[in-house]
C-alpha cells in the first residue's frame, strides 16, 4: 500500500476546483509559481487514513493544447511528474462543455476520478445526471460533490485511494483509439493515428516515456508546435517526424479543413453524445438565473444596471469610510496631548508623534475604513458570478482596444490591487494582449488610490466630484489602451466566453479571500508607511527637502498648480500609493487635507496620484509578466500621462 500519494486537480475555471483544494488542504497550502513560469502554483497536504496525500491545484484550463502557459503547465505536470491520480473537477450544470477537457485528460492515459461538482446547482437548474451511465461511458469513477458545503469530498478521496490501490500500471484509457464503446474519432482519423503510433514505436522515440504514444500521435496530427518541437529534439524523433509528415500529407489530401479542426470537432461530437446519454431535464422552467441575465446582459439595461451597482457600491464604501474614519480620528486625537506633554525636546516629540504615531493613525483612520468595505464589495462581485457578466457585457467595447471581454477581469481586479491585476493578465493568450491589459491595469486606481480620492475629494468636496475623477480615469485608460493597441504588433482575435452560474458567496472562502487582501496591507503596507513617515520626519529636519523641491517645483507648482511639498510625497509614493496622502498630512502636521490643498488642488492631486507611475510591487509584477523593456515603457508612459492630464485639468480649472 502506497503511503505517499500525489493527486492533481484539473478542470475548467469556475468549476469549484480551488474550493475543493481549500477544503482538503486547509492551512497546509503553499502558493508559488511553477518553475520558469508566471502561472501560480498551489499545493497542499492532506493526511487521511494513515496516508499523506499531496494535492496539486493545476491552473484552470479548457483544453490541453499549447495555446497558453496554463495548458502547457498542466499537461507537462501530468506527463513528467506523473501524479498517482488526476481528479477532473467538472461543473455538473455544464457537463457537455466540461467533457471536452475530460476527453483530453483521458487521452493522456492516466488514472482518473471525476468530481461531479456543484451537483446542487445542477438540480436547481432542473438537470439530472445518470452517474452510473456516465461512469460506464467514461470508464472512470464519478463522485457527486458540493465543494462549498464539503459534501462528497470524503467519498472522493476514498475513490482516489481505491484507484491508487487497484492501479497496476496498465493502460487505463477507456477509449482506446480503436474502441467502439461509444462514438469515437472518424475512421480516417483512427486509421492515421494508428499509422503515426506505429512509426513512433518503430523508431523507439524517447518522448513516449513521458507521453502516451497515442496521445503524441493525436497531437502531431493537430500540429501541436510544443509536442512537435519536443519530438524533433532527438535524432530518432526527427527521423520519425520526417516519415510522419509524409503520412500526414496523405491525410490532408483527403480533407479541405485542417486536420486539427477535424480532431476538435470529433471531440465535441463525443462530448455531445455522452451528455445526451447521461443528462436529462427534471422539468422545464425558466430559472431565476435566466431572469437576472435577461436584465444584466441586456444591450441597454445591462449597462444601466452595471452603472447603478457600481455607483451604489462606491457610494456605500464612501459613506462607510467617512463615518468610521471620523470616529477613529476623534479617538486617536486624544492621545496627541499625552505625547507633547512628555519632558523631552520638541524634535523627539515630533519624531514620536509625526513620525511614528501619525503613520499608524493615518493608515488606520484613512485606509482601513475605505479599504475593508471595498474588498468586501470586490469579493461579492467575484464570488456571485457578476464580475464575469461585466466582462461579457464589455466585450464589444474591449475589442476597440484590441482585447476581448475576458481581459477586463484582471483589469477590474486592479481596483483591489494592481499587482494581482498585472499577474492575472497571464490568463490571456498572447503577449500582445498581456502587454495591453497590463498597461491598462497600472492606470486603474487600486484600493490605495481610491482611498486617496475618497479621503480628499470625496470627503471635502462630495462623492459626485470623486465619481467625476473616476469617470475621467476610465476615459484615460481607454484612450491609452487604444494607442497601445495601435503600437503593439499583432492582431486581436475572438474568444468564446463562459459565464459561471450565480451563487451565494460561501462565507468561509469569501472571508478568507478578504483577510488575505487585508493582511497584505497590515503586514506589508503598514510597516512601510510607519517607516516612511519616520524617514520623512528625519529628512524634514535635515533640510534636504529644499533641494528636492528645487528640482520638482517647475512641474509640481507651475504646471500642476500644487504645493511644493507634494513633489516630495510623490517620490515616496513609489513605495505604496497610500504614502502620498498619509505623508502629505504627516509633513504638514495635520489630519485635515483642506488645510493643505484647495478644492482645485485636491482634484489635480487625486488625478496625478491616480495615474502616475506604479508602486514598487506593481513594477516587480510588470517585470515578471512583460519583461524589463516593456515595464520601463509602461512606467514612463504613466508619468507622462499623469503630468499631461493633471496639468490640462489644472489649466481648465483655472478658467472656471
Amino acid at each position: 500500500m502506497k503511503k505517499e500519494i500525489v493527486v492533481a486537480l484539473a478542470g475548467n475555471a469556475n468549476v469549484g476546483k480551488s474550493v475543493i483544494f481549500n477544503q482538503l488542504t486547509g492551512m497546509t497550502q503553499i502558493i508559488g509559481n511553477w518553475p520558469g513560469k508566471t502561472v501560480e502554483r498551489a499545493e497542499g497536504t492532506l493526511r487521511y487514513k494513515g496516508r499523506i496525500i499531496k494535492i496539486i491545484d493545476l491552473p484552470g484550463i479548457y483544453s490541453l493544447s499549447a495555446y497558453s502557459q496554463e495548458e502547457i503547465v498542466s499537461r507537462e505536470f501530468i506527463a513528467f511528474e506523473k501524479p498517482d491520480v488526476v481528479i477532473n473537477v467538472v461543473d455538473a450544470s455544464n457537463l457537455e462543455r466540461n467533457l471536452f477537457l475530460t476527453l483530453q485528460l483521458l487521452e493522456l492515459h492516466v488514472p482518473m476520478v471525476m468530481a461531479l461538482n456543484q451537483i446542487d446547482y445542477a438540480i436547481k437548474k432542473g438537470i439530472d445526471i445518470n452517474v452510473e451511465k456516465l461512469e460506464k461511458l467514461l470508464g472512470i469513477p464519478v463522485v457527486e460533490t458540493v465543494a462549498t458545503k464539503g459534501k462528497g469530498l470524503q467519498e472522493l478521496i476514498d475513490k482516489v485511494l481505491e484507484v491508487v490501490d487497484s492501479y497496476k500500471g496498465e493502460d487505463v484509457f477507456a477509449y482506446d483509439i480503436e474502441s467502439e464503446k461509444v462514438l469515437k474519432y472518424r475512421p480516417e482519423i483512427k486509421e492515421y493515428v494508428m499509422k503515426i503510433y506505429k512509426i513512433l514505436m518503430r523508431y523507439n522515440v524517447p518522448l513516449v516515456k513521458s507521453f502516451h504514444p497515442l496521445w503524441i500521435s493525436l497531437k502531431v496530427m493537430e500540429e501541436d508546435e510544443d509536442v512537435i518541437e519536443k519530438l524533433k529534439s532527438t535524432s530518432s524523433g526527427e527521423q520519425a517526424y520526417k516519415e510522419i509528415e509524409k503520412v500526414l500529407g496523405d491525410l490532408k489530401a483527403k480533407f479541405e479543413s485542417p486536420i486539427g479542426t477535424l480532431v476538435t470537432a470529433d471531440r465535441y461530437d463525443i462530448a455531445s453524445y455522452i451528455a445526451s446519454e447521461t443528462v436529462s431535464e427534471i422539468h422545464h422552467r425558466i430559472t431565476w438565473t435566466d431572469l437576472i441575465d435577461n436584465v444584466v446582459l441586456h444591450k441597454i439595461w445591462g449597462y444601466v444596471s452595471m452603472a447603478i451597482i457600481v455607483f451604489l457600491s462606491f457610494y456605500g464604501i464612501f459613506k462607510f469610510g467617512e463615518y468610521f474614519s471620523g470616529i477613529l480620528e476623534d479617538f486617536f486625537d486624544q492621545f496627541k496631548p499625552l505625547v507633547y506633554n512628555l519632558h523631552i525636546s520638541e524634535m523627539y516629540k515630533d519624531f514620536i508623534w509625526n513620525g511614528l504615531a501619525e503613520g499608524v493613525i493615518s493608515a488606520v483612520t484613512i485606509v482601513l475604513p475605505y479599504i475593508f468595505p471595498f474588498y468586501v464589495f470586490l469579493s461579492i462581485l467575484e464570488n456571485t458570478g457578476y464580475l464575469a457578466r461585466i466582462a461579457f457585457l464589455m466585450d464589444e467595447v474591449m475589442h476597440k482596444v484590441g482585447l476581448h471581454g475576458k481581459a477586463l477581469i484582471p483589469v477590474l481586479m486592479g481596483f483591489g490591487c494592481n499587482v494581482p491585476a498585472v499577474l492575472g493578465t497571464k490568463i490571456l493568450e498572447t503577449d500582445r494582449e498581456i502587454f495591453i491589459a497590463s498597461f491598462m491595469s497600472t492606470l486603474v486606481p487600486c484600493s490605495a488610490r481610491i482611498v486617496i480620492i475618497l479621503g480628499t475629494i470625496g470627503v471635502f468636496m462630495g462623492p459626485q466630484y470623486a465619481l467625476a475623477v473616476f469617470v475621467l480615469d476610465v476615459l484615460v485608460v481607454y484612450v491609452a489602451a487604444y494607442f497601445a493597441n495601435k503600437i503593439a504588433p499583432g492582431k486581436p482575435y475572438d474568444l468564446i466566453m463562459e459565464l459561471p452560474g450565480y451563487r451565494m458567496p460561501a462565507l468561509k472562502p469569501t472571508l478568507k479571500q478578504i483577510w488575505l487582501r487585508i493582511k497584505d496591507f497590515l503586514y506589508v503596507a503598514l510597516p512601510i508607511i510607519v517607516a516612511g513617515s519616520l524617514v520623512l520626519e528625519i529628512l524634514k529636519y535635515s533640510g534636504i527637502f529644499k533641494y528636492v523641491s528645487y528640482v520638482m517645483d517647475p512641474i509640481v507648482v507651475k504646471w500642476l498648480g500644487l504645493p511644493s511639498i507634494v513633489g516630495i510625497v510623490l517620490i515616496f509614493g513609489i513605495l505604496r500609493k497610500e504614502l502620498t496622502l498619509i505623508m502629505l498630512l504627516t509633513l504638514a502636521g495635520t489630519t485635515q487635507v483642506s488645510q493643505i490643498l484647495t478644492p482645485k488642488q485636491m482634484i489635480v492631486f487625486g488625478i496625478v496620484t491616480m495615474l502616475y507611475f506604479p508602486c514598487i510591487a506593481t513594477i516587480a509584477a510588470l517585470k515578471k509578466t512583460i519583461g524589463w523593456k516593456k515595464t520601463w515603457w509602461v512606467v514612463f508612459a504613466n508619468i507622462i500621462i499623469a503630468i499631461l492630464v493633471g496639468g490640462i485639468v489644472n489649466q481648465i480649472l483655472n478658467f472656471i
